[in-house]
């Protein structure tokens, strides 16, 4: 009987080997009679292949103003006739006289309806003229139209290299930041390790699709298939009669294409994740699909086509939006304001967080908003992908602290999705993380009877409180973990309306999830922590916080050992709010060292919508666990304060890369905090003990006896006179200085200019790579200052080699000084000239013992980018720890104070010292300077950040040991929402209706509905046929077994003296 399961076996081997042959195309993507980009095309895969092969989709972007056309913005939504009159009545008022002008036709699906926006051609316009337009009280704001071009090409993916670990030692990479918002569909197979590995594994499994591998099969078979739901594409379209789409409600076109068809096959790939019935399988097959084509075939959008399409999606009610684009520029007004209004409709919006990493501080817009869900991307091995961006978020930048993003991560490698006309291909990025959640959301937004329930909070809270953390990985990667779309399914559907946070608890002793808070013990005198949690209002749109947080400590916790200070926004619209949480320590644990806890209770309060009681309210309290790791203050030679108020970065002013070198990646936009782009630097100074402390607020708003080195570093900022002679007076007193500077020269900063898309003028950065003459006005009074010089290239310094990117010379030091000189190339003469000249002796680090007794030291270098990870290819943290040995300890470097390049003191007497770029605009975005008569003037000097510490509750109770598993959601029973028995994996094979494409569909499990009978009525007929081959083969098995006659055992012959005493007996042996 032990036949039976062997030839089953066999049988069932051959039919899985069969099945891709008959069913499945092999190839990435299935043939097409054209292709109107044949750089489009993925290349040709082995015919013996059972899978498809993952390509990168790789992407070129540029951007530009579209002469003399502008976005007029509304106050409201208003017909074409009044926007008419509007626009005729501020431009009749022009001082320029009469200006010619017209609206732009827009003929798409929104024209037939008020709208909010309107698209003017204005030539020969100018600034007064346009200020003008906003003047009018109807008018909101006026922004030029944007041009668009994004290439597409896809090649084979490289195999994976050796998992990343964020945590060891630094890596070199290139970032490809475009300009503006781009397709997130980039590819990589570098990965982040969590850890997660055993020592034996299969090395290649045959994929199911991503639908089945995050179990919605067992939604499917509960009868949910996203039915009911609208799904709304924006990307490039889809063709008419694809074969994996039932339930295409309606496909519109907002290009200037008289097409809805996809030419290019990414917006194919993306509905297919979200609803293909087929192959590949999608979610939600069941959903209505509104494609929205807002790309060309020549890959050019236009900024009026996207908000249009969001118009048309609020008039047509649409529950769930893809949106696979992103940007640097969060303040892009016209964009986030209707990505706002959109959220406020209840459309929920899922975009992909950038793939920008593993540099922190990359996060797009609007993947980055509270109120959109930020989706990063993994591998199938639950690794973060190299090239998903990181948190955190940089709007608060620099004197408050971002916020946790992304939100969730889940499978953005590898994915397989619908090819452009039929079959399927593989394609990595965070845009196909994007449509993975957008599919889940819109699969469990079919599963809630209330749909009034289902709102952007209220999906996010679900989507957050049922992911699976995954192990090594910090919340800036992950957000709240991985995609957990069951245990999603049962928070959803036991919701109730309330608010909750994001994250849920603060526990500064939990590594490396908590990281960077983790990474530091508090203690007395230090800088306050700030941890910006985000409040999100399932209750409703617009909601408020009743009353104040109130702030109780654990008493046997030691709560009374921390201050704790809440602010928080006065209105949480639409759907979410912050609430920033700053921690200090009391003075009566200065010498203290252990663990602190307590907890901040937050009321929030939302308008009922539903009560018939006028001025009706709902509530919910929600509270936020804290835990804290103290430590006696720390002496004043371990610590380093670094200097944030003083960075500026994109947006919304133009400020350069420090690397020139880097063309593809110009702006400076990373936030340049040590938790972002200086991170490798910060995990280094912990490592070798030093304490860090970040300063949000001028120079002379902390205590410089508590601090041995102030660190600037790339700093764009000018400075009050009051910091000056703060500074000058700190030094005196002991406190050290180290600058890292970076280039600056007039010349090269006009030859870098660009056409800005928000003043249609040409811009020149306001600074260099760092703003050399208010650093020189800074250090002047010890005789000090850098130059104009631009210097790169490769040398090696106290054995170490290093490389100059960008830099600037030093120009003047005090004669008393040590001073090291390297040859280097001028990259002034090529960027300007075109020419290569390699100079000898250039001034590049300073180190200064200041004369007065007990004063400190002051150190210069003229190049920050050997410890910036943004483009960073040697690093110079050896450097840094020998620096701030002098300047902690007086111990100066032998290696440099004996160095072969040590040169005398530059005099500064060669050559004029660098001057302002004359007419640059830094004033409009500075916090130092305001505009007076044309000459810019520093502004007053504003009063220092007061925290109101909250007045303590005390709580004689103990707090509770795991902060984590102790937070969810709010009468949330997982046990008491069921789950189907759900049955083991085993594909159904039907055949297609007429029409359908020749594939065989191969779903993961049965579907609901028309599936489960089609399945039982058209099972194939070869599949019959086996069985009873199967069958006839055992009956023959058995039948010969009963006829065939019994083997006799062969006779052992036996010894002699057995064989004498057997015929002793009489016995005859048996045989």
């Amino acid at each position: 009987m032990l036949l039976l399961p062997v030839w089953a076996s066999m049988l069932l081997g051959l039919l899985v080997g069969f099945l891709p042959l008959v069913g499945m195309e092999p190839t990435g993507e299935a043939k097409s009679s054209s292709d109107p980009a044949p750089n489009l095309k993925p290349p040709p895969l082995s015919s013996g292949s059972n899978c498809s092969s993952e390509l990168t989709l790789k992407l070129e972007f540029s951007t530009k103003v579209v002469e003399n056309e502008y976005i007029v913005g509304f106050t409201g939504y208003f017909s074409a006739k009044a926007r008419s009159l509007y626009i005729s009545s501020a431009l009749r008022n022009d001082v320029d006289g009469a200006l010619e002008w017209h609206i732009v036709p827009r003929e798409n699906p929104a024209s037939d309806f008020p709208s909010d926006f309107e698209l003017v051609h204005i030539s020969h316009s100018s600034p007064s003229s346009l200020k003008t337009l906003e003047d009018h009280p109807y008018i909101k704001r006026v922004t030029p139209q944007r041009k668009v071009f994004r290439v597409l090409k896809y090649v084979p993916s490289p195999e994976p290299a050796a998992p990343w670990n964020a945590t060891r030692g630094t890596q070199k990479w290139q970032s490809s930041r475009p300009f503006r918002r781009t397709s997130l569909s980039l590819g990589s197979g570098f990965w982040h390790a969590t850890g997660r590995h055993s020592s034996r594994r299969l090395l290649r499994a045959i994929p199911r699709h991503v639908a089945q591998i995050l179990q919605a099969d067992v939604l499917w078979q509960m009868g949910h298939t996203g039915s009911g739901v609208k799904v709304a594409v924006f990307d490039t379209g889809l063709s008419e009669k694809h074969p994996h789409f039932k339930n295409v409600k309606e496909r519109t076109n907002w290009t200037n294409e008289k097409t809805l068809d996809d030419g290019l096959g990414h917006g194919t790939f993306v509905a297919g994740v979200i609803a293909s019935m087929r192959e590949c399988q999608g979610f939600a097959p069941d959903s209505e699909l509104h494609i929205f084509r807002v790309f060309t075939n020549n890959q050019v959008s236009y900024t009026s086509w996207f908000l249009d399409a969001f118009n048309y999606a609020i008039l047509k009610k649409i529950d769930v939006l893809n949106l696979s684009i992103g940007g640097p520029d969060f303040m892009d007004h016209p964009f986030v304001d209707k990505v706002w209004e959109l959220t406020a409709n209840k459309v929920i919006m899922v975009s992909a967080i950038g793939n920008d990493g593993p540099l922190y501080g990359t996060l797009n817009n609007p993947a980055d908003q509270m109120d959109v869900i930020g989706v990063g991307g993994i591998d199938f091995e639950d690794n973060i992908a190299r090239f998903s961006s990181r948190g955190m978020t940089t709007w608060e930048l620099p004197g408050g602290y971002g916020r946790v993003k992304p939100d969730i991560v889940t499978y953005g490698s590898g994915v397989r999705g619908s090819g452009m006309k039929e079959g399927c291909r593989s394609l990595s990025g965070t845009s196909v993380a994007s449509p993975v959640v957008a599919g889940a959301v819109t699969l469990l937004a079919s599963t809630v009877l209330n749909r009034e329930l289902v709102n952007p909070a209220s999906m996010k809270q679900a989507l957050i409180a049922s992911a699976r953390r995954l192990p090594g990985v910090n919340m800036f990667e992950q957000g709240h973990g991985k995609l957990d779309l069951i245990r999603a399914y049962q928070i959803l559907n036991s919701y109730r309306p309330q608010a909750s946070l994001s994250p849920s608890y603060i526990d500064l002793t939990e590594c490396p999830y908590m990281w960077p808070y983790c990474s530091q013990p508090i203690y007395y005198g230090g800088m306050p922590t700030i941890v910006n949690v985000t409040i999100l209002n399932g209750m409703g749109v617009t909601g408020r916080i009743v009353d104040k947080p109130i702030w109780q400590p654990y008493l046997p916790q030691n709560g009374d050992h921390i201050d704790v200070a809440v602010s928080y926004s006065p209105v949480l619209w639409p759907w979410a709010g912050y609430l920033a949480v700053s921690i200090s320590v009391a003075k009566k644990a200065a010498s203290w060292e252990g663990i602190a806890q307590g907890h901040v209770m937050v009321t929030v309060a939302s308008p009922a919508e539903n009560d018939s009681e006028v001025g009706g309210e709902l509530t919910s309290t929600v509270k936020l666990p804290i835990k804290v790791k103290i430590v006696p203050t720390p002496p004043r030679s371990k610590r380093v304060l670094w200097d944030q108020y003083h960075n500026l970065r994109y947006p919304p002013g133009y400020f350069p890369r420090d690397n020139l070198r880097m063309k593809n990646d110009p702006l400076d936009w990373n936030g340049d905090h040590i938790h972002t782009n200086f991170r490798d630097m910060y995990q280094h100074l912990r490592s070798m003990g030093y304490f860090v402390e970040v300063l949000g607020a001028p120079i002379t708003c902390f205590d410089a006896s508590q601090y041995g080195t102030l660190l600037m570093v790339d700093s764009e900022e000018e400075y009050f006179p009051e910091e000056i002679t703060k500074l000058r007076r700190d030094i005196d007193n002991g406190l050290s200085l180290i600058v890292f500077s970076d280039w600056y020269n007039t010349s090269v900063m006009r030859k870098v200019k660009f056409y800005d898309e928000n003043t249609r003028q040409w811009w020149m950065p306001d600074t260099g790579g760092a703003n050399v003459p208010a650093l020189n006005d800074l250090i002047s009074v010890w005789g000090m200052a850098f130059s104009d010089g631009l210097y790169e290239g490769d040398f090696s310094l106290a054995e170490h080699d290093m490389y100059y990117a960008s830099g600037c010379s030093i120009a003047r030091f005090p004669e008393d000084g040590i001073v090291i000189a390297k040859n280097l190339k001028d990259q002034g003469l090529e960027v300007l000239k075109q020419e290569t000249a390699v100079v000898e002796g250039v001034p590049i680090l300073g180190l200064y013992q200041t004369p007065s007794d007990g004063g400190g030291r002051i150190v210069l270098y003229g190049d920050s980018n050997c410890i910036d990870d943004s483009h960073r290819q040697k690093d110079c943290f050896w450097m840094l720890d020998a620096l701030l040995q002098y300047t902690s300890y007086s111990m100066t470097p032998p290696s440099l104070s004996h160095s072969h390049s040590r040169v005398a003191p530059p005099t500064g007497t060669e050559h004029p010292l660098p001057q302002r770029l004359e007419g640059n605009h830094l004033y409009r975005y500075s916090k130092v300077l305001e505009a007076h008569l044309g000459d810019p003037k520093p502004r007053p000097l504003p009063a220092c950040p007061h925290l109101s510490w909250a007045k303590p509750q005390p709580l004689n109770e103990t707090a509770p040991s795991n902060l984590w598993k102790h937070q969810k959601l709010l009468s949330v029973d997982l046990d008491k929402v069921a789950l189907p028995n759900v049955r083991p994996y085993r594909p159904q094979v039907r055949p297609l209706s007429p029409g359908e494409s020749g594939a065989w569909d191969i779903p993961g499990g049965i579907m609901p509905g028309r599936y489960n009978q089609e399945v039982g009525q058209t099972i194939p007929v070869f599949a019959f046929l086996g069985a009873m081959v199967v069958l006839s083969f055992f009956v023959v098995q058995l039948t010969k077994t009963k006829s065939k006659p019994k083997r006799r055992k062969p006779r052992i012959k036996r010894p002699t003296y057995l064989q004498q005493q057997q015929t002793t007996t009489g016995k005859t042996p048996t045989v």
